[in-house]
């Protein structure tokens, strides 16, 4: 069964920098589209990033486009959201996703398209 870690939440201040990273177990990583969402208090889990299985290909949201990198290291099952110029809008519990999307190589920007998920890790932007 496919399993995601997610670490590298924490108290960041504003204008900062955060890397957060996705550890993925239970099959074989690179076959796998990953996604990163998030969720603040009172408000519906959102897309942030996505990469294709093959890492050729990323999308963003609007709102992180030139702040936020997504990547993959196939060789450490790992997937991985660089944060830079973080607000305090960027606030909220950030969740990793992954789905079998090989051999098609898509991007994937809508929560219900993908299967496997983490347990989230909480940034929080803060002075």
């Amino acid at each position: 069964q496919v399993q995601l870690v997610e670490s590298g939440g924490g108290l960041v201040q504003p204008g900062g920098s955060l890397r957060l990273s996705c550890t993925f177990s239970g099959d074989i990583f690179s076959r796998y589209l990953m996604g990163w969402f998030r969720q603040a208090p009172g408000k519906e889990r959102e897309f942030v990033a996505t990469i294709t299985w093959s890492g050729d290909r990323t999308d963003y949201a609007v709102s992180v486009k030139g702040r936020f990198t997504i990547s993959r290291d196939d060789a450490k099952n790992t997937a991985y959201l660089h944060m830079s110029s973080l607000n305090a809008e960027d606030t909220a519990v950030y969740y990793c996703a992954a789905d079998l999307a090989f051999p098609m190589n898509v991007l994937l920007t809508s929560a219900t398209a993908y299967e496997f998920w983490g347990q989230g890790t909480q940034v929080t932007v803060s002075s």
